[in-house]
C-alpha cells in the first residue's frame, strides 16, 4: 500500500524542484525525505527519477504517475479539512468545484462573490479541466458539483441542463467576413481554417456539415485548447469555429465573433456525483450559477444577433 508521506513527499519535490527544498516544506530532513521518494519507487516497480549529476528529475512515467497521485493527495486534503471544520463545530460550507476554464471566467467569478456575501463562512476550492472525461471524472475525480458541456453520460452522474448557446466562427477584426452578420458554411470553408482537435464537439459538428453539403474545411493551423484557437485567430491566422464562451475567455481584443450557419447548439450542464448527497451549500451555489448562465447565454445571443 502507497504510503501518504510518500505521495506528499512526492508532490513537494516536483513542486519545489529538489530534494533539499522538498525537506524545508516537509519538516523532515533531506535523507529522510530521499529515503521517502527510494521507498516510493521501488514499491511501485518502475522508475520514477532519472539521475543526472546528482539531481533528480521525472521519468515521463513519474509525471504520469504524479498526475495522478496529485488527484489522490487533493482528495486527501479534503478530507483533512473536511474533519478540522466537523472538530470546529462548522456547516457544510465548503464546495469543490470542477469546470472547464471557460466557465470559470465566464460564470462562477459572479456566482462564487454573490454566495461569499450571502454566506460569510463559505469557502471552495476550484480544479479547471480542458477536457472533462465522464470515466475520469468518476474514477478519479474528488467534487461535489461540476460545469461542463455535454454529453457526459454516466451512470456515476447526475447531469441537468444550464444553459444554451450557439457556436460562433471567430476572426481577427479586419478579416474580409468579419463585415457579415453571419457566415454560412460555404463561405467559411473558403477560408483557411484553425481547428480544434479531432475529438472535440465543434470539429466534429463541423466536419459533419461539410460532408452532407460535400464541402471540404481548409485545416491550416490545429491546436487542442480552445482559448489558444481564438487567440490565434485573432493574430489572423484562420477562421475558427469557436464557443462564444471560449471565445470571450480569450480576451483577445482584435478577436471578433459572428453567427454560424447552420447553428451548431452547445448545450451547458451542471453535473454531481451520484453517489453522495447534495448539500445545502451545493444547491444554493447551484441556483446561482444557473441564474448567471441563463443571463450570460441570452445576453450572449442578443448580442449576436445584432451583429
Amino acid at each position: 500500500m502507497l504510503k501518504i508521506s510518500a505521495l506528499e513527499a512526492l508532490r513537494a519535490f516536483v513542486e519545489c524542484g529538489s530534494v533539499s527544498q522538498a525537506a524545508a516544506r516537509l519538516g523532515r530532513t533531506q535523507p529522510q525525505v530521499g529515503r521517502l521518494l527510494a521507498g516510493l519507487e521501488q514499491s511501485l516497480g518502475f522508475a520514477l527519477f532519472t539521475r543526472e549529476r546528482q539531481r533528480l528529475s521525472l521519468t515521463p512515467e513519474g509525471r504520469r504517475f504524479y498526475q495522478q497521485a496529485e488527484r489522490v493527495l487533493a482528495g486527501h486534503d479534503g478530507l483533512a479539512q473536511l474533519a478540522g471544520q466537523i472538530r470546529g463545530g462548522q456547516r457544510d460550507s465548503h464546495l469543490r468545484i470542477l469546470t472547464a476554464p471557460q466557465m470559470a471566467n465566464a460564470l462562477l467569478g459572479e456566482a462564487l462573490a454573490e454566495m461569499a456575501r450571502r454566506a460569510p463562512d463559505f469557502t471552495a476550492s476550484i480544479d479547471t479541466r480542458v477536457r472533462l472525461d465522464a470515466e475520469a471524472v468518476v474514477g478519479q475525480e474528488h467534487f461535489d458539483l461540476g460545469v461542463t458541456v455535454p454529453p457526459l453520460q454516466h451512470p456515476g452522474l447526475r447531469v441537468e441542463p444550464l444553459c444554451e448557446v450557439e457556436a460562433v466562427v471567430v476572426m481577427r477584426r479586419d478579416h474580409p467576413l468579419a463585415a457579415r452578420r453571419q457566415v454560412e458554411l460555404p463561405a467559411l470553408v473558403e477560408h483557411d481554417l484553425i481547428a480544434t482537435h479531432a475529438r472535440s464537439l465543434l470539429r466534429q459538428r463541423l466536419e459533419q456539415h461539410c460532408r452532407q453539403a460535400g464541402l471540404m474545411p481548409r485545416y491550416r493551423f490545429e491546436a487542442a485548447n480552445g482559448v489558444v484557437v481564438c487567440q490565434m485567430a485573432a493574430q489572423g491566422l484562420g477562421l475558427a469555429l469557436a464557443d462564444p464562451f471560449v471565445a470571450l475567455s480569450a480576451a483577445a481584443p482584435q478577436l471578433v465573433m459572428r453567427r454560424f450557419r447552420p447553428a451548431v447548439p452547445l448545450p451547458y450542464g451542471l453535473f454531481y456525483p451520484a453517489w453522495q448527497a447534495r448539500s445545502e451549500t451545493a444547491q444554493v451555489f447551484a441556483g446561482l450559477v444557473s441564474e448567471v448562465a441563463q443571463r450570460q447565454a441570452e445576453q450572449l445571443m442578443r448580442r449576436l444577433r445584432r451583429g
